[in-house]
Order: C-alpha cells, then sequence, then structure tokens
C-alpha cells in the first residue's frame, strides 16, 4: 500500500480543511519546504492538491506546483480544478507524475476516457469525493461545495468498459477529522472493483489504520492532518 502524503494549497501555502469547509481552514506553512521534508522522510509519492482551482474550476496554482516538483525528488500526483485537456496538459509539463480529475470524472466521464487512452492508465487518477447517507454515498463536486445526485457506484460504472486504474475516494465527513478511516467503504470499493487501486482519503488518525487499511483492500492511503499534528511520523508509517 503506497502512503500519500498530502499538501493541500490555499494562496500558495500549505492548509488543511475540516470536512472540506473553505470556512475551517487551518494554515501549516510553506508547500516548498514540506514537500522537500517528505521528501526526506522518505516519501515516493506526494498528493497535492489546488483547492483555489477546485473552488473556481480552473487550476490557479501550476507554477508553484512545478516548481514543488522540480526540488524534491518525489513523484507528485495532483488536481484541483482540472476541466479541460489543456488543464491535464499543463500540469503534465510540469513534471507531476500523475493528474487527478474530480468533478468532470462524474459528469464526463467520456472525456475522462479519452484522456485515460491517450495519456496512459498510470497518469490520470479519478477522484469520488462522497457524502453518507442512508442509502449509501453521492458524490461531492465543484470542490465539495455541492452534492450531485450521482452515487458512488453510478460513477465507477461509468468506468467499466475503461482503462481506468487509479481511483481516490474521500469520505468528507471524515475529511480532516481524525476520527478513523471509512473502512466498510474502502472494503467494498476493494471487493467490487478487483480491477481498480483504490486510494484511500480522509480520516487516518493512528499509525494502526493504516494496516487495517492495508487489510481493507487499499493500495494507497492519503495523510493529511495526522502527519501536521504530529500523530505520528511520516517515516513510521512509510515503516507501517
Amino acid at each position: 500500500m503506497l502512503i500519500y502524503p498530502a499538501i493541500d494549497l490555499i494562496n500558495g501555502r500549505c492548509v488543511r480543511l475540516l470536512h472540506g469547509d473553505f470556512d475551517q481552514v487551518t494554515r501549516y506553512g510553506d508547500p516548498v519546504d514540506q514537500i522537500k521534508a517528505f521528501a526526506d522522510a522518505g516519501a515516493d509519492w506526494v498528493h497535492v492538491v489546488d483547492l483555489d482551482g477546485a473552488r473556481t474550476g480552473a487550476p490557479a496554482q501550476t507554477e508553484l506546483i512545478g516548481r514543488m516538483a522540480r526540488v524534491a525528488d518525489v513523484r507528485i500526483q495532483c488536481g484541483g480544478g482540472v476541466r479541460a485537456e489543456k488543464d491535464v496538459a499543463a500540469l503534465l509539463d510540469t513534471c507531476i507524475a500523475r493528474v487527478v480529475v474530480g468533478s468532470v470524472a462524474t459528469h464526463d466521464p467520456e472525456t475522462v476516457h479519452g484522456w485515460i487512452n491517450a495519456r496512459g492508465s498510470e497518469r490520470i487518477c479519478c477522484a469520488f469525493d462522497v457524502r453518507p447517507h442512508d442509502q449509501g454515498y453521492d458524490v461531492a463536486v465543484s470542490g465539495w461545495r455541492e452534492t450531485s445526485s450521482i452515487s458512488l457506484g453510478a460513477a465507477l460504472d461509468a468506468y467499466e468498459d475503461s482503462a481506468l486504474r487509479h481511483v481516490l475516494v474521500t469520505d468528507i465527513s471524515r475529511d480532516g477529522a481524525l476520527m478513523g478511516p471509512n473502512l466498510a467503504l474502502i472494503a467494498y470499493l476493494a471487493q467490487t472493483y478487483p480491477t481498480l487501486a483504490i486510494q484511500a482519503s480522509g480520516g487516518v488518525s493512528a499509525l494502526h489504520e493504516l494496516a487495517a487499511l492495508r487489510e481493507a483492500g487499499a493500495a494507497g492511503v492519503i495523510i493529511g492532518r495526522a502527519l501536521y499534528e504530529g500523530r505520528f511520523s511520516l517515516e513510521a508509517a512509510l515503516a507501517s
């Protein structure tokens, strides 16, 4: 299971949101220094989100993200506001290893199929941010500000005949809350969609949860606030 330490960006600074709420922001520092620290700790991958781009619908910090890619010997998967082919191309041109596609993956799977076919399954990750309800999970879009009428299952089923490999699923109700990951959701997805490499996001608070996610079938895990607030070190996570 790959460990992806996370860097979320607003106005050029590292931040974390609580439950995806832009009014509940904690600021942590300089992203260039942070990605260097993650690289020095042994990270192979770093997950970067342009939250300004996610909120406005167009990438807003591509130059900064490119600079981060050039100063640290890590692979970056990055998203936030990616809506068009030019956005995908711009990020890949800045040495990003994998582009994360959010809202358009839900609303326009045919377009994303084309990007996967053109770029390869290792270069595109589809992100589905979900809100739980009594009947399951609905996908949120537009920087988590809107909840669509599309269920997570329907969103994933739209890729049944595609070459999609990497999928990132965030339980918004747990994101930034340090309340533990949604193991049942990850286990269900790993069993139902065995050809997909599921990345789990939201809620990680303790080292033992990483073993539980691995057992549930997660191919990767995004870790944010737990690292920034010293619940455990990245070195310990990578060694777990």
